[in-house]
């Protein structure tokens, strides 16, 4: 008889039909956020909306992710991994559906935002499920696999985007995921069959609105803060709101019992460590994401297929990378690796800061590629390393602490560079104008046509957007170093002892010998 996933021990086969059907759910999960980013402006000329506002069905997205993610902890302790997979399932399937028959803006940003309710369920569960799976020494290989499927998604998502978009209207892009989701649903209904004992354990409603009121809060002022402005009331009142009720949910979480969302987890130094470096990396990782698209499509003119074959190399590069560097980990540990590609990553970055006009499609690909080399060798050793020194019933709070605080430092990291992005650009065009204006008049005896004063304009445009493109990879330069600076404090971690554990799994064995 199977034994149960939630009661598995550590010497039992790892379910791998159960980790297949999960990993190809969020597979799916993942391929539909690289899918939409080429297609926002498709999007934008069809439903004649701005960019301030056609932004949102990314920023709905990671708000709804930052809202949820919190209460996955408590849920992947009350339910069974079959209930939680379909009910994720199901609502990322109706999300693509209703995304994919929208006429409308606030229909598509609603099926998004179910999109973003299943995505956020599916990938703690899986780490999870994972953690649980594999032994601390095997859990490097486990884990640069599940990188290898992820990292496939980013690898074929904007080519496979850019080619409907130029042959389809952009909702062929949800046509696409449907029957595919559809299909995964089915297939996990049928083989997942776990069992679990009843947990007398209840969701804490306040802990849900403090946690909703402050990562929502936070997420959405850093968010809005590229298109508002950081002194906008907009920005920083629910910035400080978002700050309060996340201190005040922090505080409660530490007094109760059963905490929603263990904050308890950070007094192990190694799983501090990681996360502090998974959000650094995370914010200097938005600068190439952003600002690589922005520079070659809007700057350069290069269609939105050969943006898309651009990136190509370098998400299959990180793709082939992560299996071997999930078998490096396991023999030598993270610090290694996480130092050498955070020392790639500073380096690529830096150089990405001195792009000019006529830098080379080839250079652009080259330098990409190297870049996701880097990265490779750092997000999954990293966080790996931080959660084997958690005891196994903290897994779900580790798992769901990464990806919350990975959403916020995203959302921060996007905003503070756009933002960054955006003044500069200004700052740089006042400068070039003047100086423009002066030698331009010079020449012309005093005068400009209407036509020179236009050209003249545009290129002024151009050179300061130039400028404050680089200007905010400088400024991911130092954020990339910072991590670096962390990566030399690296220890090989091992799980700790938890005498609550302990006892836990003794009570468990009369339990185990039945199955």
């Amino acid at each position: 008889m199977e034994h149960a996933i939630n009661n598995k021990t550590e010497t039992d086969r790892p379910p791998y039909g159960i980790l297949a059907v999960l990993m190809i759910g969020a597979f799916i999960a993942f391929l539909n956020n690289t899918l939409l980013n080429i297609a926002l402006p498709s999007i934008m000329a069809d439903l004649e909306i701005e960019a301030a506002t056609v932004q949102w069905l990314t920023t709905g997205f990671m708000l709804v992710n930052g809202i949820l993610i919190p209460a996955t902890a408590f849920l992947i302790e009350k339910y069974t991994v079959r209930r939680l997979f379909i009910v994720a399932m199901g609502l990322f399937t109706i999300g693509t559906l209703v995304a994919g028959v929208a006429h409308g803006f606030p229909v598509l940003l609603a099926g998004r935002m179910l999109q973003a309710s299943g995505s956020a369920i599916m990938m703690p569960l899986l780490m999870n499920v994972m953690l649980i799976s594999f032994p601390v020494e095997k859990r490097g290989a486990a884990m640069g696999v599940f990188g290898l499927i992820l990292m496939f998604a980013p690898a074929i998502g904007p080519t496979l985007s850019g080619w409907i978009i130029e042959h389809y209207d952009w909702r062929m892009l949800f046509h696409f995921l449907s029957p595919i989701a559809g299909v995964i649903l089915v297939l996990g209904a049928i083989m997942l069959k776990d069992k679990k004992d009843k947990v007398n354990i209840r969701l804490d409603l306040f802990s849900l609105i403090l946690s909703s009121a402050g990562f929502g809060g936070i997420l959405y002022g850093f968010s809005s803060a590229g298109n508002k402005g950081w002194d906008s009331p907009h920005v920083y009142l629910t910035i400080a709101i978002g700050a309060i009720s996340l201190v005040w949910f922090i505080l409660r979480q530490s007094k109760t019992d059963r905490p929603m969302l263990n904050f308890g987890v950070y007094k192990y130094p190694m799983f501090a460590l990681s996360s502090a470096i998974s959000m650094t990396v995370n914010m200097a990782l938005f600068s190439g994401m952003i600002l690589i698209p922005i520079y070659v499509q809007t700057l350069r003119g290069i269609s939105p297929l050969d943006a898309g074959l651009m990136m190509l190399p370098g998400a299959i590069v990180m793709a082939v990378m992560s299996p071997l560097t999930g078998r490096l980990f396991d023999k030598i540990g993270g610090r290694i690796l996480a130092i050498i590609g955070l020392a790639i990553t500073v380096g690529t970055t830096y150089v990405f800061s001195r792009l000019t006009l006529e830098t080379t499609y080839t250079q652009l690909i080259i330098l990409n590629s190297i870049r996701m080399f880097g990265m490779s060798m750092v997000m999954m050793p990293v966080s790996t390393n931080g959660l084997n020194q958690l005891p196994r019933r903290l897994y779900p709070h580790g798992t769901a602490m990464n990806n919350t605080l990975n959403q916020v430092a995203g959302a921060i990291g996007t905003a503070l560079l756009v933002t960054v992005m955006s003044t500069r650009t200004e700052t740089h065009a006042a400068e070039i104008a003047k100086e423009a204006m002066k030698g331009g008049a010079m020449a012309n005896g005093g005068q400009m046509t209407e036509a020179a004063m236009a050209e003249m304009q545009q290129q002024v445009l151009t050179k300061a957007m130039l400028e404050g493109i680089n200007d905010a990879f400088f400024v991911a330069t130092f954020i990339a170093a910072a991590a670096l600076v962390l990566a030399f404090f690296i220890k090989r971690a091992t799980p700790m002892e938890d005498p609550i554990e302990d006892t836990k799994q003794e009570n468990m064995m009369p339990k185990l010998a039945k199955n």
